[in-house]
């Protein structure tokens, strides 16, 4: 097992794969890991709560499709509060980005 990943982690096909997938070190890319991984993990950590209670106080008046979509859009996105895993995933990926 342990020559399979060594020999999978040499390949050139995984390594050009790794590469690929690497973000591009330009504004944009650190912007886009913060702005799509970390930032929002955060809001939700410090204002999920109220944003999830505005949500559903949004729904319950929604007269309109769009509103009730935005509601629950809200709702599913900050009502368990902030991902650790997606946290450490956005950190991981701005720490690859630097490097």
């Amino acid at each position: 097992m342990k020559q399979k990943l060594h020999h999978i982690a040499n390949n050139p096909a995984t390594q050009k794969a790794l590469t690929s997938l690497k973000p591009e070190k330009t504004l944009w890319g650190f912007l886009g890991v913060i702005l799509f991984f970390i930032a929002p993990e955060i809001i939700a950590f410090i204002w999920g709560a109220e944003i999830t209670a505005y949500a559903k106080e949004t729904l319950l008046h929604a007269p309109s499709l769009v509103e009730k979509s935005y509601g629950d859009l809200l709702v599913m996105l900050f009502e368990d509060g902030g991902s650790w895993v997606n946290l450490l995933i956005g950190t991981a990926l701005l720490i690859w980005l630097l490097f």
